[in-house]
């Protein structure tokens, strides 16, 4: 509630500073008017602690509300969310600042929400979109049932090329083929991982030659 607002018919000095149930808090020049009730959802909590009067000697204003001094911008979210138990923000509104206040507070439970947040907006923003890595196998006919049966840990096929009859065993003719394979790999502070290279390397030496 904005300063200027009057409080509840029968809710006089004594009744919004404290004891009633309608309490009146002035959070940097700013009046809000809400419920002992609502004060008290989160029992460790500086205002839940200021309205059961627990050794917290808070100066009031003419009007006997309590005198906080605070930034009144952040302060709207966080009586919200002890009113309903959810965060909402405007879009605009920095959601370090509700933290921060949320912290002096002590609201323990808003501090965890708000740090999930934080700390999933900055997974999308870090997270870097896959790179594709292609390889060019070069093998005999008689080595496809080979490959196909050590093809693992992500890698597919693309495409299977046939090269002609370059090779000759005996009677026989062996075809080549050329085959494309390719992975989705996702960067990490430390690169590829050991079991991708060692995949990669087992590939690159399977007869490979480009």
């Amino acid at each position: 509630m904005e300063a200027g607002e009057a409080a509840p018919a029968g809710a006089g000095g004594r009744a919004a500073g404290g004891w009633g149930k309608w309490v009146r808090l002035n959070v940097g020049g700013t009046v809000f008017l809400t419920t002992r009730q609502t004060l008290c959802r989160e029992q460790k909590s500086f205002l839940s602690r200021l309205c059961q009067g627990e050794e917290l000697q808070s100066d009031r204003d003419e009007t006997g509300a309590y005198l906080i001094d605070r930034d009144p911008t952040y302060f709207g979210p966080i009586l919200n969310f002890l009113r309903h138990g959810k965060l909402v923000l405007d879009k605009d509104m920095a959601e370090e600042g509700v933290l921060e206040e949320a912290e002096f507070y002590n609201i323990g439970p808003l501090i965890r929400i708000i740090k999930d947040r934080m700390e999933e907006k900055d997974y999308t923003v870090t997270q870097v979109p896959p790179k594709h890595v292609y390889r060019v196998l070069q093998c005999q006919e008689e080595e496809l049932t080979q490959m196909v049966s050590t093809m693992s840990d992500g890698w597919r096929f693309e495409q299977l090329v046939n090269i002609g009859s370059s090779y000759n065993y005996g009677s026989e003719d062996q075809a080549e083929f050329l085959c494309v394979v390719s992975k989705e790999l996702y960067s990490s502070p430390h690169g590829l991982s050991s079991e991708s290279s060692r995949k990669t390397k087992l590939l690159q030496a399977r007869g490979t030659r480009m």
